[in-house]
């Protein structure tokens, strides 16, 4: 199996969990993918990382992040990921506010301004957590080229509405599972 196959695997063996659950969203479900049992497991992770390169190897973008924390784990993967083919892929992490204290900076890592970047989440389902760290890094002078999630819950359609292109590593049918 690929790298692609095997992190289907991690993720409905690890982070597929059936239950009555309210989403962040508000939306009820059946069911939740938990992907940080997925995102930050020593194995998962770095196919976290080599997947979505793969997906987005036709997109140009030198720093990848997004709102914290579903965005965290999959930005260091990526950033991981891409090192040892000597790639130069920096991370950050969108806050949801800004801070009161310190340097008040409400995307932290390296400066965004004038950079390329990759608007990456966990998994989505109605787009606001990553178009809200989309509408930040636009703020600071970052131009998006696109969003990617490792599982898409329906977010597709907000994402591109908003604009911008929109990819995910795996549909729920991907994983045996019905909206």
């Amino acid at each position: 199996m690929g790298d692609h196959d095997d992190l289907r695997k991690f993720i409905t063996d690890l982070a597929v969990v059936h239950g009555r659950v309210v989403l962040s969203s508000g939306r009820e479900a059946d069911w939740y993918v938990d992907l940080r049992r997925v995102t930050l497991h020593h194995r998962a992770a770095p196919l976290v990382g080599r997947v979505l390169l793969d997906l987005t190897a036709d997109w140009e973008f030198d720093a990848v992040g997004g709102l914290t924390l579903g965005a965290d784990p999959v930005a260091l993967s990526m950033l991981h990921a891409a090192a040892p083919t000597g790639r130069a892929l920096d991370a950050f992490v969108v806050r949801k506010a800004g801070k009161a204290h310190g340097l008040q900076r409400r995307i932290e890592g390296p400066e965004v301004a004038g950079r390329r970047v990759l608007a990456v989440e966990d998994t989505s389902t109605t787009g606001g957590s990553v178009l809200t760290a989309v509408e930040a890094l636009r703020e600071a002078g970052a131009e998006v080229v696109g969003v990617v999630v490792i599982v898409d819950r329906g977010a597709g359609d907000a994402v591109r509405a908003a604009g911008l292109p929109y990819r995910a590593a795996y549909t729920l049918a991907d994983l045996g599972l019905v909206a």
